[in-house]
Order: C-alpha cells, then structure tokens, then sequence
C-alpha cells in the first residue's frame, strides 16, 4: 500500500508537469501503445521495431488494455504507476530475506521513495535532458530493462544469502537474463558485464568461489540465450543496434553529456538531485567497504559501480543518448537496501513515527488519484481536429514520423495516416510496414516539426486545414504516390 501511495504521489506529479509531453505525447513514447492497439485489433503484423522490442512492456499494456475502461492516456497513467510499483518489487527483492534487527520493507518503500523523489524534480519536456529517473515511468524509455536489472541483482543477491544451494535460482536468473536480453540488447551492458566483473573480482577475492562463480555462469549463458531468441524477430528489427556505437566520437560524447549534465545543475532542482544521487554513491561505497557479507557487498558494489561503468561505456562507445545513462538514476538507490538495517531507536517510538508516515503517505497517495487522472485527460483541441477531420474524411494521408504519431494513435483507424518522409518514401521505423499497403495518399500533415515537403508530383492542396498546431494540406482528389520504403 505504501508503495503504491509513493507510485501514484510520482506519477501526478510528473504527469502534471511539462513532462507529461514524454509521458502522453512523445513520438518514441507511444509504440508500445501503437503495437498493444495493433495486436487487440487482430490486424496483420508486420512491425519496425528498433533494437529494442519492448515485448514485457508491450505485455503489461496489452493486459491493462484489455480489462480496464480507460483510453490511451489513462492507460499511460496506469502503467507509469504499475512500472514503479515493479521497481519496488524488483528492490525488495535485493533487500534480501526478512530476518532480526533488519527491516527490508521499510528500506524497501524508503528506496522506491527517493528514486520518486529525484524523479518529481524532473519537469523539463525534453526527451534528452539528463533527467533519467521519470524515464521509468514511461513504456517506452526501457523501463522494463531497468526493471530487470535491479531483479538481476536482487537474485544474485538472494543466491549469495542462501547457505544450501539451489538449482531454482539460477534458472531463474538466466531466463530473466534471457528475457531482458532478447527485449532489449542493452542489458548486457547495463547488467551483465558490470556484474561479471564484480563475480570476477570477488571469486579473485574469496574462498568461495563457487558460489560466486554460479551466478556469473548463469548470468552469462541466460544473456546469450536472449541474444539467440533474437533471431526469430529479425524480419522486425529494423536497426540492430550496431551502428549507435562510433568510438571515434567519445571527445563528441564527453562535450554532449557534460552539456547535458551542466544544463541539469543550472537549476535548483536539478542541484537538488544530483547531491541525492552524489550521496547515495557515497553511502554504496561505504558500504561496499563496511559489508560482513558477500551479499550486501555485491549490492552496495553495484549501486556506484553500474552507473560508473556504464557512464565509461557511452562515452568510449561516442553515444549520444542521455537514456542509456539511466542506471546513474536508478542503481545507486540500491545503497539503501544493501543492508537494511532496523533503526537504533525505541520500538515505541519506531512504531509510532512508522504509523503517522504511513497514514499520512496513504492520505497524500489517495489525493494523488484525481490529479494525475485530471493530467492524463488534459484536453487538446489541436489533436481532436485532426482526428475528428481525418475520422471524418474516410481518406488516407501521411506525414513525418514526429508529426504524425500523436494523431496516428488517436484515429478510429491508425492505418489512415501512413508514416513517410520528406519525400513521400514510406518511413518504415516504429510502424506497422502494412500502412505502406495504400500505395497513394491525399492529404498530408504537418506541423512546425516538419521537414519541408519534396513531393515526387506537381501538386497544389485544394484546401489548408488549420487545426492550431496542426495543418491539414487536403489535395481533394489528387492521390500523391508513396516512393519506396527506407527505415
């Protein structure tokens, strides 16, 4: 319940700030809705996808699709506080089992609770601030990934405790390593080598080395066997992923993100952050040196060493994408669930203080419902021109990728606006390539994202639809063809 009162106090408030345009609105941040709503309508598939799949993602939104009475944005808010709930599971998990003088619930909700926290101090729109944390609030930005690395830990973590070994938990850990994996290639970076090394080092380290040596065997192999499962999805995988890397640009990769970090500090609430994250990699590394304990020593490791490693990794790689940093975000949390011990102070007093924050976290969560529902159904006339114009035409037209996916989602038939570029050439990237089917269109959209028109044919619209942000360019009974497709 108080976890669920930290998720719903998260999501109102960042879904009530300019970043509800990542939350609702984004063109990247809408496929996995697009996907769900192609796969309840039984259409044929015949999806791009980028190197990632989203498929536990796709998973989640399809199941909340099909039993609950909301649109595409309530369903948005929905999962934004389903995602952060699994975050809390994922983190009581490497909290370890319940035991004397430990308290893993309640560091557990304290953990959930300050990674919510860092999140509500992210409020710009951009998709490429170093504001990573409200990332996992979305269905698109790997938050299933992320999800999966702190299980990875978690596992690892419980696989250390336990004193009789078990063949469960390692087949555990290779099928969540092989499901991450074949979702999204990046855990590997994110999960699987910082943590072989960290196995490495410490099997080095101490007497027991199998023990240490069991979970970086299935570790490894459960990666790998994702990376196969990833052959019989090929025909949808448009981009593997290989041409992100460019190491001749890592001077390039070190002036954009240290842009990026310069523009997050030149805000108090940016500042804020950053001392919360800067203090929680202290306090890992602390307890990295202070552990008794191969378990707690392994999570307080991997709270500053992850995001340490993976930050090394984007720069020597020469990306330039702020979302592959978020374990910065998320993994140092886990200092404060590497050993949840229970306060020193009197029992009375705990228990009185633990029921007075919990009341008044359940009253705050509760007020919280009406605020993000009241976020999520924010009107917008623009879009509902469009769609009720588009709706309305029984036509087909087209427009740019960050145009047209907004609408695209919102139409009775998605298919009635087909995603292309500049040139009329079928953009086959996040999109059902069956759209391409039609062959000819006879209206285009644009708004002030788009790329100017080049169009194969001479041809002048009939009429301009002004629909606020919005134009319509209606070219009545002149059908323009679509040049060949190109991802």
């Amino acid at each position: 319940m108080l976890a669920a009162a930290v998720s719903l106090v998260v999501a109102a408030s960042v879904a009530s700030s300019a970043r509800a345009d990542l939350l609702f609105r984004d063109g990247d941040s809408l496929i996995v809705a697009m996907v769900s709503r192609s796969l309840l309508s039984g259409e044929p598939l015949d999806w791009a996808m980028s190197s990632v799949l989203f498929l536990p993602e796709t998973a989640v939104f399809t199941a909340l699709d099909a039993i609950l009475p909301l649109d595409v944005n309530g369903l948005l808010a929905v999962s934004a506080v389903v995602n952060l709930l699994a975050l809390y599971g994922a983190i009581r998990l490497v909290a370890g089992r319940s035991r004397a003088a430990h308290s893993p619930v309640a560091w557990s909700v304290v953990a959930t609770a300050v990674f919510g926290a860092v999140a509500m101090t992210e409020t710009s729109a951009s998709r490429d601030a170093l504001e990573l944390a409200s990332l996992s609030l979305t269905t698109t930005y790997y938050s299933a990934t992320a999800i999966g690395v702190v299980l990875t830990i978690g596992i690892v973590r419980r696989m250390l405790d336990r004193e009789a070994r078990s063949i469960a938990l390692p087949i555990v850990l290779g099928v969540v390593a092989a499901v991450s994996t074949l979702t999204n290639p990046l855990f590997a970076a994110w999960a699987t080598v910082p943590l072989v090394v960290l196995l490495v080092i410490g099997a080095v380290r101490s007497g027991r080395r199998g023990r240490l040596l069991t979970p970086l065997v299935a570790l490894v192999a459960g990666t790998a066997l994702g990376f196969l499962l990833r052959i019989p999805f090929t025909a949808w995988i448009a981009n593997t992923g290989a041409g992100y890397a460019q190491p001749e640009l890592w001077m390039q990769s070190i002036a954009y993100y240290g842009g990026l970090l310069g523009d997050r500090l030149s805000t108090p609430l940016g500042v804020l952050a950053a001392v919360a994250i800067v203090a929680l990699l202290a306090l890992a590394v602390w307890r990295t040196v202070r552990a008794h304990d191969p378990g707690s020593r392994l999570v307080a490791a991997a709270a500053w060493s992850i995001p340490v490693m993976v930050m090394i990794g984007a720069v020597v790689l020469g990306t330039h994408a702020a979302r592959y940093l978020q374990p910065a975000a998320f993994a140092p949390v886990l200092a404060l669930v590497a050993l949840p011990r229970t306060l020193s102070i009197p029992a009375r007093l705990r228990r009185q203080a633990s029921v007075v924050g919990a009341v008044l976290l359940l009253i705050v969560g509760g007020l919280s419902i009406p605020r993000l529902a009241s976020a999520s159904q924010e009107p917008d006339a623009d879009l509902t021109c469009v769609t009720d114009w588009v709706d309305a035409s029984d036509r087909t037209g087209a427009g740019q990728f960050w145009t047209l996916r907004l609408p695209k989602l919102h139409l009775d038939d998605p298919a009635r606006l087909v995603q292309v570029d500049h040139q009329l050439n079928g953009y086959a990237w996040l999109v059902n390539r069956t759209d391409f089917a039609v062959g000819e269109v006879s209206f285009l959209l644009e708004d002030s994202q788009t790329v100017e028109w080049d169009l194969p044919i001479q041809a002048i619209p009939d009429e301009i639809v002004d629909c606020g942000r919005y134009r319509i360019l209606d070219f009545g009974e002149t059908e323009l063809p679509l040049g060949p497709q190109r991802s």
